[in-house]
């Protein structure tokens, strides 16, 4: 059996820069006009511990609870999302990516995790509809 290449290191911390179609991915996402409009203003910051498989996420976002992630990739765990439905996540490696598929009570949509360089990290977020958003992020340190 041959062993999977090893994985690309998202630790470090990240600070959002860029996001594009994210409104759009939220309202396919049953988020409402006024949790929408706070997302846009939002700072979020990224602070990833990672020990090959092992992640730990600490996302921060000025003016919200923000939330930790400590997950294995291969496996799944549940969160809060931004609509305030319970939903579990799975999460497997694609080629150098983490995906996380998300699934609530009232909608599914998938995350993936990707660096485009070492200083440039992207989410890739796909919604129900088939919107698809970035979130584009700048290594602090």
């Amino acid at each position: 059996m041959s062993e999977r290449p090893a994985s690309p290191d998202f630790s470090g911390k990240w600070r959002l820069k860029d996001s594009e179609n994210f409104d759009q991915l939220l309202q396919d996402c049953n988020v409402g006009v006024i949790k929408r409009q706070a997302a846009k203003m939002v700072s979020s910051e990224h602070h990833i511990q990672q020990e090959g498989d092992n992640m730990k996420v600490d996302v921060v976002a000025t003016g919200q609870k923000g939330k930790k992630q400590d997950y294995t990739v291969g496996g799944s765990f549940t969160e809060k999302e931004i609509n305030g439905e319970e939903a579990e996540v799975s999460t497997a490696w694609e080629g150098e990516s983490i995906v996380e598929t998300h699934k609530a009570k009232s909608f599914e949509y998938k995350l993936t995790r990707s660096l485009e360089d070492n200083d440039t990290m992207v989410l890739h977020l796909e919604s129900p509809k088939g919107t698809r958003a970035k979130r584009i992020y700048k290594r602090m340190e």
